[in-house]
């Protein structure tokens, strides 16, 4: 079973260096979560319905699907050791493009890769947490790993990211996140198509906000400009649009779904479902059914759930690796050396500082209080071109930020289709 906050006390190894091979150590001990509502809801849902907390937790536990995943992972990075009594918690969220599996058969294409990944920090001190994401189209090294069966998946050089999902699953997109990253994750999720929907269906959709007319012959979405409620079939067409919106690129995909989850977080903890009880039940039941995840029950899940509480909207900040466009592959990009100060950050759990810019704040998406921090699109290189500076943290010597004009936040925002 695993306890949050508790990390490996062995002597780490140099970030640099678990990047290129990563050093092996004892798996530690965790008990995490992805959710901030979940114990409270079943104590809500119990008293509400009269259904009982037991068979709460019995029902909704029955719906996850648990995997392990710790023996196909190997020469795995040695966790920091950090005074006090918690420790950070690096989570690994894999959206799968499979078409396999009730509701997923969306369309033509053939799938099996992983759409969307995203590794959500949450600070030891638990007053803030940031999630990057990794491009699908990132060129990597892929290292060795293992399939669930047990067979050996050779390396292979100059591969796509989402790659490796496709041939070993949640394992090897960990092994190969650990390898080259040197951060060390203490869970995963996974979330496929019908999830998703039904998660966002649950909350009686998620409000968005669009620049211009959306008409997507391929997928048959049409939006009216400005900000809108959408749920279904439209929402997960909206997250995966490329083409028919912005710049048409998969960073500017990227950051609208950072922007969609942003959003939907924002709903959650809002009253529009902890003020519903029906919203509320169906999330729940959402939720457990939607997640395929190392987490050993409902109540290990939720444990951490608590520990969010001290984290506000607008300290929740989505920002993505820095990269640039391959030369060699075009359409194709590869992560900077910008990357690696980032992955070092979170190793030290240390505040993102400059490599902030550009974020999307859970505080600052249609629907949310207007409170949150300000948020933009990346600029021409994949560096971001603007900081958020509301309410967070500078790190010394990291220097002060200029906020950039409203009428340039619109640009930015319009250029990867959205707006607020």
């Amino acid at each position: 079973m695993k306890h949050a906050g508790r990390r490996s006390a062995a002597t780490p190894t140099s970030p640099t260096s678990a990047r290129r091979r990563g050093t092996r150590r004892n798996k530690p001990v965790a008990r995490h979560t992805i959710a901030k509502v979940l114990i409270s809801s079943l104590l809500a849902l119990g008293l509400v319905t009269g259904l009982g907390v037991a068979y709460l937790y019995d029902h909704f536990n029955g719906n996850l699907n648990i995997i392990s995943v710790d023996g196909q992972l190997s020469n795995r990075p040695t966790a920091k050791t950090f005074e006090g009594p918690r420790s950070p918690i690096n989570i690994l969220v894999m959206g799968s493009d499979t078409r396999e599996g009730e509701g997923n058969d969306i369309d033509s294409e053939g799938g099996g890769g992983s759409d969307t990944t995203i590794l959500m920090h949450l600070s030891a001190d638990r007053r803030s947490a940031y999630g990057i994401s990794v491009p699908r189209d990132t060129l990597v090294d892929r290292p060795e790993c293992t399939a669930l069966n047990g067979d050996t998946i050779p390396a292979q050089d100059g591969v796509l990211w989402n790659e490796a999902y496709n041939v070993g699953g949640a394992a090897c997109t960990i092994q190969q996140f650990e390898q080259l990253t040197g951060v060390l994750v203490d869970n995963y999720v996974v979330v496929d198509f019908t999830g998703f929907k039904s998660m966002v269906d649950a909350v009686g959709g998620v409000e968005i906000c669009v620049p211009e007319e959306i008409d997507d012959a391929k997928t048959g979405l049409t939006l009216q400009p400005g900000t809108q409620t959408i749920k279904g079939d439209d929402a997960l067409n909206y997250v995966r649009l490329r083409y028919s919106i912005g710049d048409g690129s998969d960073i500017g995909r990227i950051k609208r779904q950072q922007a969609f989850v942003a959003a939907m977080a924002s709903k959650v903890v809002s009253g529009g479902v902890l003020g519903r009880p029906d919203r509320l039940l169906n999330f729940v039941g959402a939720v457990t059914k939607s997640l395929t995840t190392d987490l050993g029950n409902l109540l290990d899940i939720a444990q951490v759930g608590g520990q969010f509480q001290g984290v506000g909207l607008k300290r929740i900040q989505f920002v993505t690796v820095p990269f640039e466009y391959s030369t060699e592959d075009p359409g194709r990009v590869v992560m900077t050396a910008e990357a690696d100060a980032l992955w070092d950050k979170v190793i030290n759990d240390a505040p993102l500082g400059k490599l902030r810019a550009g974020s999307i704040s859970a505080g600052a998406v249609p629907g949310a209080e207007p409170s949150g921090s300000a948020s933009t699109g990346p600029g021409p290189s994949g560096s971001p071109s603007s900081s958020p500076t509301d309410d967070v943290t500078e790190e010394p010597g990291d220097g002060a930020t200029t906020s950039p004009s409203a009428e340039a936040e619109a640009e930015d925002l319009a250029s990867v289709g959205l707006c607020t």
